[in-house]
C-alpha cells in the first residue's frame, strides 16, 4: 500500500488558518482564552496577534517574517461587507539611520512582502472587534511587476530619508507603499538626519501597503478562488 504523502509546512500552515474561516473574532478568542477588547483604540495589533497565537507564529515583533523558517509573513486585512480593505497595511518600521548599509533586497520590507499569509477579516468600522468574522485566508507571493513597484517605492522614499528630507514624506508618497508615522502616541521620538547632515529627532515612521493595492491582491485572490472552484467543479 503507498503512503499518503504528508503536506508541506506551507499547506499545513494555511490548513490551520482555514480551520477558523466563518468563526467570528470573539469565537476564536474564546478558544485561546483571551479577552476581546471592546475597540481597537489603544489595542490597534490586537487582531494580529491573536491569529499569530492560533498559527503558533514565532516571530513576534522581530525584524523578520513571522515564520521564519517558511519565509512567510502572517499579515490581517480588514475588509468592508463588500469585500473592500478598510485601511492600510502595516508592513514594519522604517529605518532612520544607517540607511547606506540598507538596500531593498536586504530590507525588513522585501523580507516581509516575499510570502505572505493574509487572513481577511470581515465587518463594517463600527463593528465591535468581537463581532468581525475571519475570512479564507490566502497566500500572496508578488508578481514581477508588483514587485517592481514595491520596490521603487522603497528606493524612492529611503532616498529622501537618507539626504535628510524627511520633512517632506507624507502619506501622499508613494504608489503601492507608503511612510506614516508610527508610534504609541504623538509624544515618543526617534533620531534621523537633516538635510546638513545633523542629527534630529522626529516621529517613528512606518512602511504600509496602501489599501489600494491591497485591493488588487484581493481581488486577484478572489478571481484565483473561483476559477479553482470551476475547474475541480465546486459551486
Amino acid at each position: 500500500m503507498q503512503k499518503a504523502k504528508s503536506m508541506s509546512p506551507e499547506t499545513q500552515l494555511l490548513r490551520r488558518a482555514h480551520q477558523v474561516a466563518g468563526l467570528t473574532v470573539a469565537d476564536l478568542a474564546s478558544r485561546l482564552g483571551q479577552r476581546t477588547p471592546a475597540n481597537l483604540l489603544s489595542n490597534k495589533g490586537w487582531m494580529g496577534q491573536l491569529l499569530e497565537r492560533w498559527l503558533n507564529a514565532q516571530s513576534a515583533s522581530k525584524a523578520q517574517p513571522d515564520f521564519p523558517e517558511l519565509g512567510i509573513e502572517l499579515k490581517t486585512l480588514p475588509v468592508s461587507l463588500k469585500g473592500r480593505p478598510l485601511e492600510s497595511t502595516y508592513v514594519c518600521m522604517a529605518p532612520l539611520l544607517e540607511l547606506a548599509q540598507v538596500s531593498f533586497d536586504n530590507s525588513v520590507v522585501a523580507a516581509k512582502l516575499r510570502k505572505v499569509l493574509f487572513v481577511p477579516i470581515i465587518g463594517a468600522r463600527n463593528w465591535p472587534p468581537g463581532q468581525r468574522q475571519i475570512g479564507q485566508a490566502f497566500y500572496w507571493q508578488p508578481s514581477a511587476s508588483q514587485w517592481a513597484r514595491i520596490r521603487r517605492d522603497f528606493e524612492e522614499l529611503t532616498e529622501l530619508i537618507a539626504t535628510g528630507h524627511i520633512d517632506r514624506i507624507d502619506g501622499r508618497l508613494g504608489q503601492v507603499l507608503q511612510i506614516r508615522p508610527k508610534g504609541p502616541n504623538g509624544q515618543a521620538l526617534t533620531a534621523s538626519h537633516n538635510a546638513n547632515g545633523e542629527k534630529i529627532l522626529t516621529l517613528p515612521r512606518g512602511f504600509y501597503l496602501r489599501a489600494s493595492f491591497t485591493q488588487e491582491i484581493l481581488t486577484r485572490a478572489m478571481f484565483s478562488s473561483l476559477s479553482d472552484q470551476k475547474t475541480y467543479g465546486v459551486t
